[in-house]
């Protein structure tokens, strides 16, 4: 089971079982429990009438407070005096309706099958009779196909969970599980079931697919407010009242209020998923709601109760942020498609967000516009992946390509679950002399699977691509050593992928399993540096790179995630020249520092030293990104990125102590940046395409940026070996690299004349000008040094050899100058 929020939802209202008359119809419809706050406002006293007749005829007939053993009893007796009653031609009557029913579908409690040839949402798979039927029951449900015994089983198990629901609502605060969704069956009663598949993929309110000219409302309290504000996990800014509030919500005195969505195309409607209003500030949720339909936005017809032929009304939420889904009674195709809710928390308003689960329908006539495909033409697995099945998908690969990559681990996350990483190198395994690494790290919130996909998606392309002899491909494989780790917190990934990409919600999954935020996790050395910098102590006393750990944050009882350690001791052994931190939820690329340099400042415009080479490479990714690109689209959530060219300070969106980006330019040679892929942080399974589609080109283009600026070797000139550790400073840049074992560096830089100076314990300095141009590929900037007398003696005296007579001179006069 994917949580409660999914199961379906079912409005009551039904027949009873051994054929008992239903409720009357003012009493056929469902009764909610209260949430935590005060009950539910009722708009009109057609709302009041309904919460108080739902009530009092769920108590009348056992509602959800009876047991089963007590539900059994009161219906036993009637139905075997039927049974009993029955006399040989009513017999004959039934074997007749029995033999036929399965051609015409005709009652007998079997679900009806849509003219689209989909089958009805409602539940067919239950378990066989319980125990306490009667003989005669079994041998007449498989005969005529009935539903009898399903609804026996369906109504004990909405009493058990529905008595579990209302002792969860009598918390003081307010509840923080998924609450179960449920629909209306073909008998009319609430069933929950165990699991629950939608048949059709998301309209596209969240992903933006829908424009905001496509819906539509009863009224608004605001622009804020508006229609356009009313997509699933929609964010709203810090204050309430501006342009970017969290939800659409109706006037007050809206007593009939309805948000409608225009699909644009004949379109089978499945199913719809609401949340309350997003908010610091309120508490803003729809209780329950129907669904009406449209061709021609003018004549309607609701969402009906089968059984009674009444309008179904939907249980929705009792919380602001739990998703919670309702399946149609019976799929409906239309153009539009309209909410309306029914009640909502006392209080509070009508306010909600919502996605709409449809499929498309064929136009033969072709009155519309043709519907544009989602598609990709490269032949990859777009779909989502847990970790069995990544990790099944990256042995296939590298069985596919295996001269080419080599699949390794860096740890284990707090479950025990590997972080693999796939390497992909013409010379895998090996740091080639001269070949920079590069990362793409994913995953790192484990509920924002984009990313992990996109890596997915990649290593597979790159494959395919080598193979095909692509010379783009093949020159990236051959000149670059790049690693791909798909998932950083697994563990919170496969929580959400229990949950599932429409259920998930905006934060679940985030954290790793012992609910630390892997990106607030690493060590901040934004504060030493700053701190030594504002006392003169840089670069003379501290380094401006390469900053040690401070000693707390190696300490037994230190708040450190396995994960984050893992990936520390992964940046520590390989000498990564550039990398990107793929999340969602947005589309903007941030570039560090991510942290403010004022202490307490919620956000300040913070650069590093290397500002030019960070917007560089933000404004590369962002430029080659489609959708970032995208003249058309509209704001995410709360802010207007593309005002700015999508990139942005880190520190100037918000800010982040403990960050990736930060540790790792602080810490290593890495350049990072912050890539927020999609609106969407967990995008439906059928927008992998497109999303591929719109970042291939980017994350191609991202890594060729480590051929930017210079590189080369420093040596020993007596020797000609590589010097590790030696230091590449450049002059007006207060941040320094560091060479390699092999005495390799790399240097990022835009376009410039630059002084370049290399600098190592035991040699002099040497000095030389480098020009980097806007031809491709690094330019290279070499370095001869040559051992100080001092280092010079110093090995002599270590072998045990004599001092030769000119160095001893020199050291003479070294010691007269001082003296």
């Amino acid at each position: 089971m994917r949580g409660g929020a999914e199961m379906r939802a079912e409005s009551v209202g039904a027949e009873t079982r051994g054929g008992r008359p239903g409720p009357s119809p003012s009493s056929s419809l469902p009764s909610f429990p209260s949430p935590p706050f005060p009950t539910p406002r009722l708009p009109g006293s057609e709302a009041s009438e309904r919460a108080v007749g739902g009530r009092a005829a769920a108590a009348g007939r056992g509602g959800g407070l009876q047991s089963p053993s007590r539900k059994r009893r009161t219906h036993r007796p009637p139905r075997a005096q039927c049974v009993r009653a029955l006399d040989p031609a009513m017999w004959g009557l039934l074997l007749a309706l029995a033999t036929f029913a399965p051609a015409v579908d005709v009652g007998l409690g079997a679900p009806s099958t849509s003219v689209l040839g989909l089958a009805s949402p409602a539940t067919t798979k239950v378990p066989v009779p319980t125990p306490h039927s009667s003989p005669a029951q079994p041998s007449a449900g498989k005969e005529n196909g009935t539903s009898e015994q399903h609804v026996r089983i369906r109504v004990i198990k909405k009493k058990k969970i529905v008595m579990k629901k209302r002792k969860k609502l009598t918390r003081p605060t307010p509840p923080v599980t998924a609450r179960p969704s449920v629909t209306t069956s073909p008998s009319g009663t609430l069933d929950l079931s165990e699991k629950q598949e939608p048949d059709c993929p998301p309209l596209g309110l969240e992903s933006l697919r829908v424009s905001d000219n496509q819906l539509d409302a009863s009224s608004s309290q605001s622009f804020g407010l508006g229609p356009h504000r009313g997509r699933l996990n929609i964010q709203s800014g810090l204050e309430d009242g501006d342009l970017f509030d969290g939800a659409w919500c109706a006037e007050q005195q809206d007593a009939e209020p309805w948000l409608q969505v225009d699909a644009r195309h004949p379109t089978r409607f499945s199913g719809i998923i609401t949340q309350g209003r997003n908010s610091i500030w309120r508490y803003d949720w729809v209780t329950s709601y129907k669904v009406q339909f449209s061709n021609d936005s003018r004549t309607w017809w609701g969402s009906k109760n089968r059984s009674s032929g009444m309008d179904a009304v939907f249980p929705a939420n009792s919380d602001p942020e739990t998703p919670v889904l309702n399946l149609l009674p019976e799929p409906q195709v239309a153009r539009f498609i309209r909410l309306l809710p029914q009640t909502w928390l006392q209080g509070g308003a009508s306010c909600l967000r919502a996605e709409i689960l449809a499929c498309p329908v064929s136009d033969p006539n072709g009155l519309f516009p043709e519907v544009p495909m989602l598609g990709s033409s490269d032949s990859l697995d777009f779909r989502h992946h847990d970790y069995k099945a990544m990790r099944k998908l990256m042995k296939q690969v590298n069985e596919q390509c295996p001269n080419i990559t080599r699949i390794y681990s860096i740890g284990k996350s707090h479950q025990g679950l590997k972080l693999y990483v796939m390497e992909m190198s013409d010379q895998p395994g090996e740091h080639e002399l001269g070949e920079p690494e590069v990362r793409y790290v994913a995953g790192m919130h484990g509920n924002e699977a984009l990313g992990r996909e996109l890596l997915l998606l990649l290593m597979q392309f790159l494959c395919h691509e080598f193979l095909r002899g692509d010379p783009r491909v093949t020159r990236l494989l051959t000149e670059t050593r790049i690693h791909l780790l798909p998932s950083m917190n697994p563990d919170g990934y496969e929580t959400a992928f229990r949950r599932g990409s429409e259920l998930v919600g905006w934060a679940e999954g985030r954290w790793n399993h012992q609910g630390i935020d892997l990106n607030h996790n690493f060590a901040d050395l934004n504060t030493p540096l700053w701190e030594a910098e504002d006392e003169g102590l840089v670069p003379d006393t501290v380094p401006n790179h390469h900053l040690p750990l401070p000693t707390y944050y190696t300490l037994p009882n230190a708040t450190v995630a396995p994960e984050t350690w893992a990936v520390i001791k992964w940046m520590q052994r390989i000498p990564f020249v550039l990398s990107a931190n793929l999340h969602g939820g947005e589309l903007v690329v941030s570039y560090p520092f991510d942290m403010t340099r004022t202490p307490w400042a919620a956000r300040e415009l913070t650069p590093t030293p290397d500002e030019a080479v960070f917007r560089w490479l933000s404004t590369v990714y962002a430029g080659t990104n489609r959708a970032m690109q995208d003249p058309d689209r509209r704001p995410c959530h709360s802010q207007d990125f593309s005002l700015y060219g999508s990139i942005i300070n880190g520190a100037d969106w918000h800010t982040v102590p403990g960050s990736m980006n930060d540790f790792s330019y602080l810490h290593t040679n890495c350049f990072e940046v912050t890539v927020e892929l999609s609106c969407d942080k967990f995008p439906h399974e059928n927008e992998l395409p497109q999303e591929w589609e719109n970042n291939k080109d980017a994350l191609l283009t991202y890594l060729e940026q480590v051929r930017m600026g210079i590189a080369g070797v420093v040596r020993d000139k007596d020797t000609e070996l590589g010097i590790a550790d030696a230091v590449i400073s450049v002059d007006g840049i207060n941040h320094d690299v560091t060479t390699a074992w092999g005495g390799d560096y790399w240097r990022l830089l835009t376009p410039g004349d630059y002084m370049v100076t290399a600098s190592a314990e035991g040699y002099h300095t040497v000095t030389r000008s480098c020009r980097v141009t806007f031809e491709e590929g690094p330019v290279p900037c070499n370095f001869r040094l040559t051992k100080t007398p001092k280092q010079r003696l110093r090995e002599l005296l270590a072998a045990g050899a004599k001092v030769p007579p000119d160095l001893r001179r020199r050291l003479e006069r070294l010691r007269g100058q001082k003296n």
